[in-house]
């Protein structure tokens, strides 16, 4: 796992692969057991930057998985890579 990542990463990201939806941050929380919508809301923005997942102005919030983050859930993404992205 990557330095600034936490278990919450990988299960947001899981959803968002198995889910193959867009979906709101509240229906993430909702969806992930024992992961609060605070937590939600702070690691959001931490993935975003690393390119692991998009969100939407429009419709506000909601957020998709990338390839990137498909890729690094398949282990075909280096610890080092991302630990660069996240910088």
């Amino acid at each position: 796992m990557v330095s600034w990542m936490t278990k919450s990463d990988d299960a947001i990201l899981e959803l968002l692969d198995e889910s193959n939806l867009t979906i709101p941050p509240m229906a993430i929380a909702f969806n992930i057991e024992n992961i609060s919508r605070p937590t939600v809301d702070r690691r959001l923005p931490k993935l975003e930057k690393a390119g692991l997942i998009k969100r939407y102005d429009e419709p506000r919030g909601y957020t998709e998985i990338t390839q990137k983050g498909r890729t690094y859930l398949a282990g075909n993404l280096s610890a080092e890579e991302l630990e660069s992205d996240a910088e």
